[in-house]
């Protein structure tokens, strides 16, 4: 369970960066090089790839060196996990959610029942 912890420690602190979540939004429609993963936000091949060692450190990517082309491709199953995990809490807030419309609409059944009393009186 530790591993698991780990890995998903490492995939949350990788899309904690916004330039990182981007990139990948990049990556999900296809490879792309480190030049093109940087193009966007104007920033060096040497900051684009630190971002990149992030992201490969968290899994997410696989980075491929062809002559001297480094090609990203993304690898979706670090995310199922973070989904996997984010699911438990998203089934919780909606019980909790469905609890507090259910009690919202027995006080406004009771509201009414009450006005409906006082107008009968």
């Amino acid at each position: 369970m530790v591993l698991h912890s780990l890995s998903l420690d490492g995939v949350f602190h990788a899309l904690s960066d916004p330039t990182r979540r981007a990139m990948l939004r990049h990556l999900a429609s296809g490879e792309r090089n480190i030049g093109e993963l940087a193009a966007p936000f104007n920033m060096s091949f040497a900051a684009a790839s630190k971002h990149v060692r992030v992201l490969e450190a968290a899994g997410l990517l696989r980075r491929k060196v062809e002559g001297r082309r480094h090609v990203c491709r993304m690898e979706p199953s670090p995310l199922a996990a973070a989904d996997k995990w984010l699911r438990y809490y998203e089934r919780f807030w909606s019980r909790q959610l469905d609890a507090l419309e259910a009690l919202l609409k027995a006080e406004d059944a009771a509201a009414a029942k009450s006005m409906t009393r006082k107008g009968h009186s």
